[in-house]
């Protein structure tokens, strides 16, 4: 069934439609028309995680100051007149509002029809609020989060029976240069007034933003690289100048690494760094200077912990003598060092392509990942085959549902290992 397009002709038939087949799978049986594979997905994953279809759920919302302070933290606030633009004029006309929420699912902008918004607050679609799948049921917020891509939700393909008189479109944000979750943009309304084409209109005023945020990205490492440079032109030996987030900006006596995996709270001063050994951190305008210091490294570096257990967050820390520090996984990298935390023997670059494409030809793609993982794990990783070094200790925290694993993960490797059981697939928890 055509969904959008059911819509738009008649609105009423495709509620009543819609209101069936939730009606049929909540009761566990096949109506005589099946949901879309990404609604039925999310409805398996409420069902399991226990979410109430009959009385939805509200988190308490966020206190102002928190939101501005949010607000205040996240990139999304530098794209607010690219999706302003793009979005609002159009929606407001047609009684739509848009809705941006950060990578926590928490509303943080919301714009547009005036009476729009009052029925949001109906809803409890406010300023503040907690709109995660696992917290309010599938919807046009928290659903892209999980899949990391744009999802369109009709009346009663929501998971809560209060929703049912809403349609949300969203389309997730993604940090341009690691492909980490920024948060989802979202235009609600109800369903009459929806048009088949908001979705991919909503996704591209999305990737419009991304492509902003590059362009600032390299617009500030640009600025740096002007400070940097005539620092970097009287020094002698290995020095990098990065952004506060470990982008480089210049380097003299040494490769070109794209990014140094920094601790949270670096300050001036001696620090042992992965990338580069015990450096001097002295502060520049927009990032800092790292110069090494040719002392042996510290002993101890050698406990990685890869946890999946927050399936839109994976994440990878390092910890030892050193200190610890911590990285936010794009979706192709927590794919690549969850199956290589499954198969510690190592794998071919052919075979980690027929684990995450289901195609061992495309060998190319699955290197260039692999190189760019090792900028940031080259002491724990090994190739021919990629592994993991044999004296590295590797924990991976896995989600308490196996359904839960990398729920975006179209991976033949990792739907296996979402279903309990069979040989080789691990039992949640920690292994």
């Amino acid at each position: 069934m055509d969904v959008a397009r059911l819509a738009a002709k008649d609105a009423a038939r495709a509620a009543r439609v819609l209101n069936e087949v939730r009606e049929a799978r909540l009761a566990g049986q096949h109506g005589r028309v099946a949901p879309r594979p990404v609604i039925e997905q999310s409805w398996g994953r409420m069902l399991r995680s226990g979410v109430d279809p009959e009385h939805g759920f509200r988190s308490g919302l966020l206190s102002a100051d928190e939101v501005r302070r949010r607000r205040e933290e996240s990139p999304l606030r530098d794209v607010l007149p690219v999706l302003r633009e793009g979005l609002l004029s159009v929606a407001d006309v047609a009684q739509h509002i848009m809705v941006v929420a950060d990578a926590d699912g928490r509303v943080l902008w919301r714009e547009g029809s005036s009476q729009v918004l009052r029925k949001a607050d109906g809803l409890g679609f406010e300023l503040g609020a907690d709109w995660r799948e696992d917290v309010v049921g599938t919807n046009g917020v928290g659903t892209p989060a999980v899949v990391r891509g744009p999802v369109q939700v009709f009346a009663a393909e929501h998971f809560v029976r209060a929703h049912v008189s809403w349609t949300c479109s969203g389309a997730p944000i993604t940090d341009p240069r690691d492909g980490s979750l920024l948060g989802v943009v979202d235009v609600s309304g109800p369903l009459e007034t929806m048009h088949p084409a908001t979705l991919a209109w909503v996704n591209s005023v999305a990737k419009l933003a991304e492509a902003r945020l590059r362009e600032l990205h390299l617009d500030a490492l640009e600025r740096l690289r002007a400070v940097a440079a005539p620092v970097l032109a009287r020094l002698g030996g290995r020095a990098v100048a990065v952004d506060t987030d470990g982008w480089t900006a210049a380097v003299t006596g040494m490769p070109y690494p794209r990014r140094l995996a920094l601790p949270k709270s670096l300050s001036p001063g001696r620090r042992w760094l992965p990338a580069l050994g015990l450096c001097a951190v002295e502060p520049l305008a927009g990032g800092w200077l790292l110069r090494s210091v040719d002392e042996p490294a510290p002993t101890g570096e050698g406990r990685l912990v890869l946890d999946l257990a927050r399936p839109r967050r994976p994440t990878v820390t390092v910890g030892g003598g050193a200190g610890s520090w911590s990285r936010e996984l794009s979706p192709r990298h927590a794919e690549l060092l969850y199956l290589l935390a499954m198969r510690r023997t190592g794998r071919s670059a052919a075979g980690l392509a027929e684990d995450v494409f289901g195609d061992a030809s495309r060998t190319v793609t699955v290197r260039a990942e692999m190189s760019r993982i090792r900028r940031y794990l080259g002491a724990f990783l090994e190739h021919r085959p990629y592994r993991y070094r044999e004296d590295a200790e590797i924990e991976v925290v896995l989600p308490e549902d196996p359904h839960d694993l990398l729920p975006y993960s179209t991976a033949p490797a990792v739907t296996a290992g979402r279903t309990p059981g069979p040989p080789n697939v691990p039992a949640p928890g920690r292994i």
